[in-house]
């Protein structure tokens, strides 16, 4: 699992107009359908469930939306940098200004926890997090995301 694999370069995206953590969810379902062609209401559904289960904003101004969803082949993924950080709830009670979401199928088992794995573990770096947030460029994070782990493993 890498994040080539999770994440095109369409799907980086800096928000400069989101007020809520319901409004970054909307956000975030809307970018799921012209990504990756799911619905968006189907996604917002599904990530709105998920959140009533337990925030998903792991602190530091990281939060994590998952679910799994009928519909879609791989797990993938959306990574947004908001301009402004919003209330989202997370485990510290910071803002979140970074949230990476994933989508699994229904049947996804393991490769779902991989992929959760693999962006919690980069993201819980700070180098890497201070980096995302000093490039407001979508090139320039989509960069910095897949070049992080080679980084890692290197």
């Amino acid at each position: 699992m890498n994040f080539a694999k999770l994440l095109t370069p369409r799907a980086v995206k800096v928000l400069s107009s989101t007020t809520s953590k319901k409004r970054l969810l909307i956000e975030l379902s809307e970018l799921a359908e012209a990504n990756y062609g799911l619905k968006s209401a189907d996604v917002v559904e599904a990530l709105l469930a998920r959140e009533a289960l337990g925030p998903t904003g792991v602190g530091r101004g990281v939060a994590l939306p998952h679910a799994r969803l009928d519909g879609i082949d791989a797990v993938t993924g959306l990574f947004v940098l908001l301009e402004k950080p919003v209330d989202f709830g997370a485990v510290d009670r910071q803002p979140v200004d970074i949230a990476f979401a994933l989508f699994a199928p229904e049947n996804a088992g393991v490769e779902h926890l991989k992929a959760l794995a693999l962006v919690s573990r980069t993201l819980r770096d700070t180098n890497i997090c201070a980096k995302l947030r000093a490039n407001p460029s979508e090139e320039t994070l989509y960069t910095i995301l897949t070049e992080a782990e080679s980084v890692k493993a290197a």
